[in-house]
């Protein structure tokens, strides 16, 4: 049964999530959160930092980290397969009509709406994270100078969750 509960949830996830990667973590945070409870707020920004740490799109990487700690490798592979396989289908069938439609003023402004909607799910998943992950003046400052190097410098973000996981053993082991 919680193959199955990891198939639908990812799958809502895959069939819900617009924008890309970064737009399905609110999605993933709810089922598996807030739904499920599968984890806490505290492991899934774990989770999440852990994901960002790695090359490959974000999604693919939480589902498998989530899919396998819930039921190991069989877990892994229908959470793996919940998440892409309503994208590859709907993007073999959008192909097709997309490059018709493209110009359509209707295609546009869907998109013009879907775009600002995307940001602010975003949003939330800071919004939520935020009070678990920065819990004194320290930690305040490490997001702030991450957030400083990537827009302003434009530091990789794996580099800058290197950087911070070193500086967390240095500082707080």
């Amino acid at each position: 049964m919680i193959l199955l509960d990891l198939f639908i949830s990812f799958t809502k996830v895959g069939v819900f999530a617009y924008g890309g990667g970064p737009s399905m973590i609110p999605l993933v945070q709810e089922e598996v959160v807030d739904v499920h409870g599968w984890m806490s707020i505290e492991e899934f920004t774990d989770a999440l930092a852990m994901g960002y740490a790695l090359p490959g799109p974000i999604a693919t990487k939480m589902a498998a980290y989530i899919g396998y700690k819930i039921a190991h490798v069989p877990g892994l592979i229908v959470a793996l397969l919940g998440t892409v396989l309503p994208s590859l289908l709907m993007m073999m069938l959008l192909a097709v009509f997309f490059w018709t439609y493209k110009d359509s003023p209707y295609v546009q402004a869907t998109l013009k709406a879907v775009r600002p909607a995307v940001v602010g799910l975003l949003f939330v998943v800071v919004w939520e994270m935020f009070p678990k992950s920065v819990t004194s003046w320290h930690t305040g400052l490490i997001a702030v100078i991450t957030f400083a190097a990537i827009t302003l410098l434009s530091v990789h973000p794996a580099v800058a969750i290197v950087v911070s996981a070193i500086v967390g053993v240095v500082a707080y082991r």
